[in-house]
């Protein structure tokens, strides 16, 4: 009996330190540690962001462990790994460290950043939303995989070479909403400037990749493709776009009249397909508000061009984007009056006609159809014509498509593995 009691007596005080430890612990550890609305705050915010996207090696297996590479004027980057692993992941980071990578340009150590990392839109992400950022990436599962980031050539390899770059391209400083417009204007913006960093695809760079501010959001040539204009221009923005048109093209990659493809498609399926209508809602009301700019009228391409180019459309086109290119609505994207075939840099319709396009699929759109490849058929001068008669047909209006543009295209498509 006396024995039965020293164990009870034991184990009754094991228990209460136990627990007293428990205490201490969860009192040290904050509000962060189990805080679990916060950690699902930082899930979605994090899908907004399309961290994945960049920091997810396809085929690996991986989230978000990195080794993606990412092409640059300059040369190769590869994207880190932002699990939290201990070793090669940002698990021994600091908040402060993580913090100022997302909004500051500078890893841990004070180490520069290059702006492939987008800090240059992240900055306008308040502190409360980058810990809950945070707080989901330490949830996520700890991969050992060390990557080689930098991979530039010199001098750009160079990350003190980014103090230069920073003070001439670089602003930063949190969100700050205009008392001028709604709340739901300024929830757009929010998002819209901070972390979708629609600009990054979507805005002209200079010759130092820093952002042509004079034309914000009208369209920016990358990675062979063309990200279009996305202000309220009417010809090749989204002007002709209702509200509505925008959130069902980012919820689904289709709308009435067009069908995303390339990296957008990619974007839909793995970020705004799972924001919340509301959230997308607010990007519209903010994108329907931007200034367009007014464009020359392009030279109108000759009647031998126009011919070819009607009768390849005929043949090639026709049967699904109607003879008269208005497409089948949520099917088949029109092509009459489509701000994607009319920006001033044909380099989105040449890869597509080449190679076609795979179908996005979400939620909204599961089986969408993709785009067949027309290379292999059609000769340079036939999809210069093809493509010159899309974009100056039914009252459409952008410069026409010579043939050397076709066979640089051909080229580097032949060179691009994606």
């Amino acid at each position: 009996m006396r024995e039965w009691r020293a164990t009870q007596v034991a184990h009754t005080a094991l228990v209460a330190l136990a627990m007293s430890l428990f205490a201490c612990v969860s009192a040290t550890a904050g509000p962060d540690g189990q805080d679990f609305s916060r950690i699902e705050r930082g899930r979605y915010l994090t899908i907004v962001g399309d961290c994945a996207a960049c920091h997810t090696r396809p085929g690996s297996g991986q989230a978000f462990a990195g080794g993606l590479p990412l092409e640059t004027p300059f040369g190769t980057l590869v994207s880190p790994n932002i699990t939290p692993d201990l070793g090669t992941g940002i698990g021994a980071w600091t908040d402060d460290e993580f913090i100022n990578s997302l909004t500051r340009g500078t890893g841990r150590n004070g180490l520069h950043l290059y702006p492939a990392m987008p800090y240059t839109y992240m900055t306008k992400v308040t502190r409360d939303d980058a810990l809950a950022i945070r707080a989901y990436l330490n949830t996520v599962q700890p991969v050992y995989n060390p990557v080689k980031v930098n991979q530039l050539a010199f001098p750009f390899d160079i990350r003190e070479g980014m103090r230069a770059w920073n003070d001439l391209y670089f602003k930063p400083g949190t969100f700050q909403p205009r008392a001028d417009k709604s709340p739901e204007w300024n929830r757009g913006a929010y998002l819209a400037e901070g972390l979708m960093h629609c600009g990054l695809c979507h805005t002209p760079k200079n010759a130092a990749d820093g952002d042509e501010t004079s034309r914000h959001l009208q369209g920016y040539a990358l990675q062979g493709w063309y990200a279009p204009n996305i202000t309220n221009d009417d010809r090749r923005g989204v002007g002709g776009w209702s509200i509505d048109d925008i959130v069902a093209y980012l919820k689904t990659g289709h709308n009435r009249t067009s069908a995303a493809s390339g990296p957008m498609a990619d974007e839909i399926a793995q970020s705004s397909s799972k924001m919340t209508d509301a959230d997308l809602r607010a990007v519209a009301v903010y994108l329907k508000d931007q200034p367009g700019q007014a464009q020359a009228a392009p030279t109108a391409a000759s009647d031998g061009v126009m011919k070819m180019g009607a009768a390849i459309y005929a043949d090639e086109c026709s049967a699904c984007h109607t003879p008269k290119g208005t497409g089948i609505p949520e099917l088949f994207p029109s092509l009459a009056g489509a701000p994607s075939v009319q920006q001033a840099d044909p380099a989105s319709i040449l890869r597509v006609v080449l190679r076609g396009t795979r179908s996005v699929a979400t939620d909204g759109a599961p089986t969408a159809p993709g785009m067949p490849a027309f290379g292999w058929l059609l000769t340079d001068e036939q999809v210069a014509a093809v493509a010159t008669y899309i974009r100056q047909a039914w009252g459409n209006s952008a410069p026409p498509v010579s043939t050397s543009e076709v066979a640089t295209a051909r080229r580097t498509l032949v060179e691009r593995s994606d």
